[in-house]
């Protein structure tokens, strides 16, 4: 097994703005097509570059489907017929979005924060990792991988992925923890082009396994990270 480094949380890494401007926070309630969100994140991202929208962090789950980042492997698709496969822009491999995992889409200007790709990569481990502790679950980094890895029931797993893409230092895509979903439906894939490991839930781990719950926990989190939100709204799209 890797040695684990530094979890992070426990840094108390900061990637905040100069300004206090906070954040924009909302939720949707119904699963989201893939396509739908994209598009809908590309209009936010090139409206923060403008300087015409704010900050947004925008929670939703997806129906079953599969995303490749910009280096997936063919060989790594295994069940290719199983989901929709979605070819994606985001950092990353192939990995899995449905119902039970809550995805966050991240929607930040590093030009009001830190123009730092990889410390703006470890600040979002960081901020995973606070929310996990805040349900009682141990998130760590590995050398080498990028994600949230847990000691699992049999063994060493992978319980968040993240994938980020910038634009003009604006970003988006952003993170996905599996909370409770069906964790079959990973094996159409390689997770994130990793063999060696498996993949795990906070319901698998018995962790307190509801969506408000983990929203909860990466709300709290989010703020010793990257600054004060906005309150909460339910919002079917940013």
């Amino acid at each position: 097994m890797a040695k684990p480094v530094s979890t992070l949380a426990d840094r108390a890494l900061r990637f905040g703005r100069a300004d206090g401007a906070m954040v924009e926070w909302a939720t949707s309630t119904e699963p989201v097509p893939y396509a739908d969100a994209v598009a809908a994140m590309e209009a936010r991202v090139a409206a923060i570059v403008a300087g015409e929208a704010a900050e947004l962090v925008w929670l939703l789950e997806h129906p079953p489907l599969y995303t490749a980042g910009v280096s997936a492997k063919a060989d790594e698709l295994v069940d290719p017929d199983r989901f929709p496969v979605f070819q994606t822009g985001r950092g990353g491999r192939h990995t899995y979005h449905g119902p039970g995992q809550r995805v966050a889409y991240v929607m930040l200007d590093l030009r009001a924060r830190r123009r730092d790709a990889r410390a703006f990569v470890e600040a979002l481990e960081a901020w995973v990792i606070g929310a996990l502790a805040g349900l009682g679950v141990a998130g760590e980094t590995r050398e080498g991988r990028i994600g949230v890895w847990v000691e699992g029931p049999s063994g060493e797993a992978k319980i968040a992925a993240l994938g980020v893409k910038l634009r003009r230092w604006v970003s988006f895509h952003g993170i996905s923890l599996n909370v409770a979903p069906d964790l079959s439906h990973f094996d159409g894939i390689v997770p994130c082009g990793i063999a060696d490991y498996g993949v795990t839930s906070l319901a698998q781990m018995g962790a307190s396994a509801t969506l408000a719950a983990a929203d909860a926990a990466l709300a709290d989190a989010f703020t010793s990270v990257f600054g004060p939100i906005s309150p909460i709204r339910s919002a079917p799209a940013p």
